[in-house]
């Protein structure tokens, strides 16, 4: 009948895409676990203005870090801890302003 073709046509089509975004999420979790692991030292800055766009997409960083504040605690998991030791982002964007039409 009608309504079942349509039925197993949805399901289908929401399998697919489950299934497309599942696989998109698994490449990404294979890439962090052959992520180098790099030492936390003077050398480090060094490796990332040597990589192609002065950018490592995957990295795990082993050393002691020190926090600047307060060490950042995980909400999933008990015990874990982590610190940002120094953040800089830069973007510099033009964005068309279609009311006063400028730049």
């Amino acid at each position: 009948t009608p309504g079942e073709l349509l039925c197993l046509g949805s399901s289908l089509a929401f399998s697919g895409l489950f299934y497309y975004l599942y696989r998109r999420k698994a490449r990404v979790v294979e890439r962090i676990q052959e992520a180098p692991k790099l030492q936390v030292d003077d050398n480090l800055p060094a490796l990332v203005s040597a990589a192609e766009g002065r950018c490592l997409p995957y990295v795990a960083l082993e050393g002691i870090v020190l926090p600047a504040q307060a060490a950042l605690t995980s909400h999933y998991h008990e015990g874990l801890q982590g610190v940002i030791q120094k953040l800089l982002l830069k973007e510099h964007r033009l964005i068309w302003n279609s009311l006063v039409r400028s730049w």
